[in-house]
């Protein structure tokens, strides 16, 4: 495991890659991403929807426990995820390596491409193949979309925080181990813990509510009520809980 000091700089380095990979790489990458995340969530809808009421809570932390998989081929295999890049990018940023432009291009590029990948999912592999149009997976995804849209603006915020909190941590980790079995522990149990609370993720919420859209049950006005403050809550998460307070605590050493 690299020390903290080491992991900063690993992280920072990273950001400054993300930025400078070329448009068509970071719009492929991004809808990989957008595209990991919502089959991540579909497996966790999948795999709860037929125990939920039975299980109850337990449910939750099985289906917590097969979402990571989406992270998992992100970091490891190739992708690139806005809360993710909330963290690297801005930790690069503190450092006065990225300016300011670079990472609100990044951002809006990736943004765009991790909607397009969770939307193509939520059609395609959702709608298109019956995965979500029927039974108790209907009603699961009912259920959740629900809770997420009827939630106050201040609870998406404050939720999108700690979701991001976690999902940062687990890029942090994840850069710190040195051998992939080390990495996937990293990212599993962080990812894993925001999932059994119930925290939102902005991207895999762009899977969840349009499959619900896309079966009638709400509307694209839902869809952006959520999503923004969401958003906006995953970005103070990645880059103020977790970017900001390791920068400014190891930065003295850099």
């Amino acid at each position: 495991m690299f020390s903290p000091e080491e992991i900063m700089e690993i992280s920072i380095n990273s950001g400054v890659k993300k930025v400078k990979k070329p448009l068509l790489t970071k719009v492929l990458l991004g809808f990989v991403g957008g595209a990991m995340i919502g089959l991540g969530y579909m497996a966790y809808l999948r795999v709860i929807a037929s125990v939920a009421e039975q299980l109850g809570s337990l449910a939750s932390l099985i289906g917590a426990a097969i979402f990571p998989i989406g992270l998992i081929v992100i970091l490891l295999g190739g992708g690139e995820l806005i809360t993710g890049n909330m963290m690297a990018v801005s930790i690069a940023w503190f450092d006065k390596k990225v300016k300011t432009s670079e990472l609100l291009k990044n951002w809006l590029v990736i943004t765009l491409a991790n909607l397009v990948g969770g939307f193509f999912v939520a059609y395609v592999f959702g709608h298109l193949t019956g995965l979500t149009t029927s039974g108790v997976y209907l009603e699961e995804l009912n259920s959740i979309v629900q809770t997420k849209i009827d939630a106050t603006m201040l609870q998406k915020f404050l939720s999108g925080i700690g979701c991001n909190w976690f999902v940062g941590l687990s890029l942090w980790l994840c850069y710190g181990a040195k051998d992939a079995a080390g990495k996937i522990l990293a990212i599993w149990f962080p990812v894993m813990t925001f999932v059994a609370i119930g925290f939102q993720h902005s991207v895999a919420n762009a899977f969840m509510i349009p499959a619900a859209i896309f079966e009638g049950l709400v509307t694209w006005g839902d869809f952006w009520a959520n999503f923004l403050p969401v958003y906006a809550g995953n970005i103070l998460g990645g880059a103020g809980l977790v970017s900001a307070i390791y920068y400014f605590s190891y930065h003295h050493k850099h």
